[in-house]
């Protein structure tokens, strides 16, 4: 069997990375094909994200028809969570927890792959699912379905523009994946244009003030990560993909 995956192989495993939603036909890859499949299906992570997004801004819009907005935006997010896992909040939590302290190097690594929640990791997970909620409620229905959609991709896309920076640490998923080639991010810059190019349309300055912000935000996390544990983890590249979807739905929110 030859040992690269075929085409159809790492759309499908970025899908089975991000999501909980069942790929059977993945099983008939094997273990070199599979890894070999996992280090390119990360340029797959933008259009996924897009697809998360789309079911996210439709419960939340359809929902408003039975109940207040409120609610609407807690449910969506609760559809959300069972569709990913809750995978980038997991990650949010372990990020906050490993480095709102003090802890460097294998200490933090350490902490990040503790099952357990910390008071950092609280505080950083409330907060950050809070302002998604706030900033969701804060846009009209039509508005909202371009930024969620657009939050989720760009999110991503911050994961994967972070894995081309910074090289891996550890034994996790980022370690197996390896550093991004440039062309693989140039294949996710494209892949993502779909999911970004409706808010784009309708809110251009927000957009590029949120693009502006991942830039900044990118180039920061690339410096604390590599001087605190020397690159980086999937739970960087989750708090990554976290903060560039908040940071897209406040620029559309900002008054």
């Amino acid at each position: 069997m030859p040992i690269e995956a075929p085409r159809w192989a790492p759309p499908l495993l970025a899908v089975q990375f991000l999501t909980r939603l069942p790929v059977p036909v993945l099983s008939r890859l094997s273990a070199q094909q599979a890894a070999d499949g996992l280090a390119r299906a990360l340029a797959w992570l933008p259009p996924v994200g897009s697809l998360i997004g789309a079911a996210t801004a439709l419960v939340f819009v359809a929902a408003q028809g039975f109940w207040p907005v409120w609610v609407a935006a807690v449910l969506a997010l609760m559809v959300e969570a069972l569709l990913t896992g809750a995978f980038h909040e997991d990650a949010v939590a372990d990020f906050c927890d490993a480095f709102g302290g003090t802890a460097s190097g294998e200490r933090a690594l350490a902490i990040m792959k503790d099952s357990r929640i910390g008071s950092y990791g609280t505080l950083g997970l409330g907060l950050v699912v809070l302002l998604r909620v706030a900033t969701m409620v804060a846009l009209p229905p039509m508005l909202a379905v371009a930024a969620i959609v657009g939050a989720a991709t760009v999110g991503r896309l911050c994961a994967v523009t972070l894995a081309a920076i910074v090289a891996p640490v550890g034994q996790g998923s980022a370690a197996r994946a390896g550093r991004m080639p440039p062309a693989r991010l140039a294949l996710a810059l494209l892949l993502a244009l779909p999911g970004i190019a409706p808010l784009a349309w309708v809110r251009p300055g927000a957009t590029l003030a949120a693009l502006m912000a991942m830039a900044v935000m990118l180039w920061w996390l690339r410096r604390f990560v590599s001087r605190r544990i020397g690159g980086s983890t999937g739970d960087c590249l989750g708090f990554a993909a976290a903060i560039g979807q908040l940071a897209v739905l406040l620029a559309v929110a900002a008054r």
